[in-house]
């Protein structure tokens, strides 16, 4: 499976994923066909280690397509960058959570939460964990959830402990309160635990993914894995919104080539107006993309050659996926 290989099932799926967009937002969530083609695609076995059957692709290849799928159907590019990124993650927890996780299927989906609104709560072997967490989108379609936390220091001196605790389906409820005019489709419901033990393997540290010194660093080598836990999260989620630009203007730019002026009778797509409302959309719209590329280039390329990637390199990176 090559990137070209992935990019071209996106593009084909495109037009399938526009047509369902109206049934996906009545469900508010997305159809189980949806999650079937995304699985025979291979999409959300792209960032999954080799050793798990994944591709292991370059991250430009991962957002391309959630990029194209984001112009069809912004909420499907929405779920799929969300819980195609976990596969990441979870190649960063110990070996055996990944057994865990895929020993007997390799095409399992796991959910997230990460902000720390639970309790957590030492335990003999690991913790218990209870709560509330909203906004975990595609959780439906998932088997297991990523729920962020903070372990109650062993004294007053310790630094904070902030963890990524999985948890099977088996130990958590979703509520379904996601009630909205726009993602409508996501499913971001909330996610209720009560009292679940997770074992210490089950954990993952924050600092340990931003040292990229993570426990699986040892079994998963590739450079992919190499990268600073927080670049590849938060372009999962914005680059929903280049896709999403991109549609926005293809759908504007086409209803303006069919659409006459009231007022003189001449073609909207020749009006100048026009022409510059296009021309900066689309010139914001290529430096966004360009900036995504030319990023992780660099870090792929630092992560390749086994050098660090300086904080202020880091610092720059995060501030261009929220620009």
């Amino acid at each position: 499976m090559t990137g070209a290989d992935l990019v071209a099932r996106a593009e084909a799926l495109a037009p399938v994923l526009a047509e369902r967009a109206n049934e996906a937002a009545s469900l508010r969530r997305l159809p189980d066909a949806t999650i079937v083609a995304f699985q025979e695609a291979g999409f959300f076995r792209m960032l999954q280690p080799s050793r798990w059957g994944g591709y292991e692709v370059h991250p430009k290849v991962f957002f391309d397509v959630q990029r194209i799928v984001a112009a069809a159907c912004p909420s499907s590019a929405w779920v799929l960058g969300v819980v195609g990124v976990h596969s990441w993650q979870l190649a960063l927890f110990a070996e055996q959570a990944q057994e865990d996780v895929w020993g007997d299927d390799r095409s399992v989906l796991i959910s997230s939460s990460y902000a720390p609104t639970g309790k957590v709560e030492r335990a003999d072997g690991g913790y218990l964990v209870s709560g509330r967490w909203s906004f975990s989108s595609g959780c439906d379609h998932c088997q297991w959830a990523f729920l962020g936390g903070f372990v109650p220091p062993e004294s007053e001196s310790a630094p904070p402990d902030m963890r990524t605790f999985l948890l099977p389906r088996s130990d958590y409820r979703i509520e379904d309160n996601w009630h909205t005019a726009a993602l409508t489709a996501t499913g971001s419901k909330d996610v209720v635990v009560e009292r679940a033990f997770v074992p210490e393997h089950h954990t993952h540290r924050l600092i340990d993914g931003y040292k990229r010194n993570s426990p699986g660093n040892a079994l998963n080598t590739a450079p992919l894995y190499r990268l600073p836990f927080g670049q590849i999260f938060v372009r999962s989620v914005s680059t929903s919104a280049i896709g999403a630009a991109e549609g926005a203007l293809h759908v504007f730019t086409e209803e303006a080539r069919r659409k006459i002026g009231a007022s003189d009778g001449a073609k909207v797509a020749l009006d100048p107006a026009t022409q510059i409302v296009c021309a900066r959309a689309s010139s914001a719209i290529d430096e966004a993309r360009a900036l995504l590329y030319r990023n992780f280039d660099e870090m792929m390329g630092l992560a390749e050659r086994g050098e660090d990637i300086p904080i202020d390199r880091r610092v720059r990176f995060r501030y261009d996926s929220s620009n």
